[in-house]
C-alpha cells in the first residue's frame, strides 16, 4: 500500500490523459486533478484510491469495481447485502467461517480533519450498521474484514472531491476492491446486489438521485449526464501475476437489469426538481441554488411584524 512507484504511474497516466484531452479541447479536462505536482502518493490529489495488502491464497479471485457519476456511498448497500444479509448471501449460513460474520469499518467522510471511523460487527451490530449506512453521503464503508480469518475482504475509495477542493469539481467516481470465495462471499453473492439498481447520488450536474446501472467495461455516459454507472472487472492473482479481466457485467442476465434500471431512471427524472429527485440542499454540487436561497432569505418576513 502507498507504493510510490505505483502511485506515480497512476498520476503520470492521469496527467498524460489530461494533456491529450486539453489538446482536443474536451470539456472539463483534468478537473478532478486537484494538485499540480506529485508528492509521493495520490491521496488528496483527486484520483480515487482503493488498495489492500494481502497474503495470497492458492486461488485469489477478486473484483474491481469502478463507478462514474456518483460518490463512495454508492457501495454501502451492495456491501451490506453481500457481507451481512443472509437473504442475499447464503454463505453466511452455509460456510462455518462466514457464519462468524464480518467487521465493518465505517468512515464519517464529512469529518475533514482526519479519518473519523467506527468499527462494527455483523451480525451483533447489524441495526447500528444499518443506522449509519442509510446516510450514504456522510457514512461510507471504508473496508470489510473477516472475523474468522482476520483478513481484509474489501476496500473502498472514500475521498469526497468537494471536501478536498472546497467546491464542486465533479463527482467522486469511486473504486472498490472485493476479494471473493472461500472465507468471503462467492462472486455471485457480491454481484447480486447490483441487480437492484439502487438509487444513489449522481446524474445530471451531480445533483440528482438516480439508479446505479451495472454496465460493461468501457461503456459510455450518454443519457441525461448519467445514469450513474458501475463496471466490474474480475481477476485472479497467482504468484503475483494477474489473470483477467473478465467483464462481470457482460452476461445476458444483466441486460434485463439494465432495462429495469433505465425505466427507474426515466421515472425519477420525470419528477424533475421536486422532492427526492434531487439531492438535499447541503449535498447539491452546484452553488447557484445556494446563492439563490441566500437572496430569497432576505425577502422573507414574519407576517404581522
Amino acid at each position: 500500500m502507498d507504493d510510490e512507484r505505483i502511485h506515480k504511474v497512476a498520476w503520470d497516466a492521469f496527467q498524460a490523459g489530461t494533456a491529450v484531452a486539453k489538446a482536443q479541447g474536451l470539456y472539463g479536462a483534468g478537473q478532478d486533478l486537484l494538485k499540480d505536482a506529485f508528492s509521493g502518493n495520490v491521496h488528496g490529489m483527486g484520483p480515487a484510491v482503493a488498495e489492500m495488502e494481502i497474503d495470497e491464497r492458492a486461488g485469489e479471485p477478486f473484483l474491481f469495481f469502478a463507478a462514474d457519476k456518483t460518490d463512495p456511498g454508492a457501495y454501502n448497500l451492495p456491501l451490506y447485502l453481500a457481507f451481512a444479509d443472509v437473504m442475499n448471501t447464503p454463505g453466511l449460513m452455509l460456510s462455518p467461517k462466514m457464519a462468524k460474520g464480518f467487521r465493518f469499518v465505517i468512515m464519517d467522510v464529512n469529518h475533514t480533519e482526519g479519518d473519523r471511523i467506527i468499527e462494527l460487527n455483523a451480525p451483533e451490530d447489524l441495526h447500528d450498521i444499518a443506522t449509519l449506512l442509510r446516510d450514504p453521503e456522510r457514512f461510507v464503508i471504508e473496508s470489510v474484514w473477516s472475523r474468522a480469518a482476520g483478513t481484509q475482504a474489501a476496500v473502498v475509495a472514500t475521498s469526497r472531491l468537494h471536501n478536498i477542493a472546497g467546491k464542486y469539481t465533479g463527482k467522486d467516481d469511486p473504486v472498490m476492491l472485493v476479494r471473493s470465495q472461500m472465507d468471503f462471499p462467492a462472486t455471485g453473492e457480491v454481484l447480486q446486489p447490483f441487480g437492484i439498481g439502487h438509487f444513489v447520488a449522481g446524474g445530471m450536474r451531480g445533483s440528482h438521485n438516480m439508479p446505479l446501472m451495472p454496465v460493461r467495461l468501457n461503456s459510455t455516459i450518454s443519457w441525461f449526464d448519467g445514469p450513474p454507472v458501475v463496471s466490474c472487472a474480475a481477476f485472479t492473482v497467482h504468484n503475483g501475476k494477474l489473470t483477467g479481466p473478465l467483464d462481470a457485467f457482460d452476461h445476458p442476465f444483466w441486460e434485463r437489469v439494465r432495462a429495469h434500471v433505465a425505466d427507474k431512471g426515466m421515472d425519477m427524472r420525470r419528477q424533475g426538481f421536486f422532492g427526492a429527485a434531487m439531492l438535499p440542499m447541503n449535498e447539491l454540487e452546484y452553488t447557484g441554488i445556494m446563492e439563490k436561497l441566500g437572496q430569497l432569505e432576505e425577502r422573507f418576513r414574519v407576517r404581522g411584524k
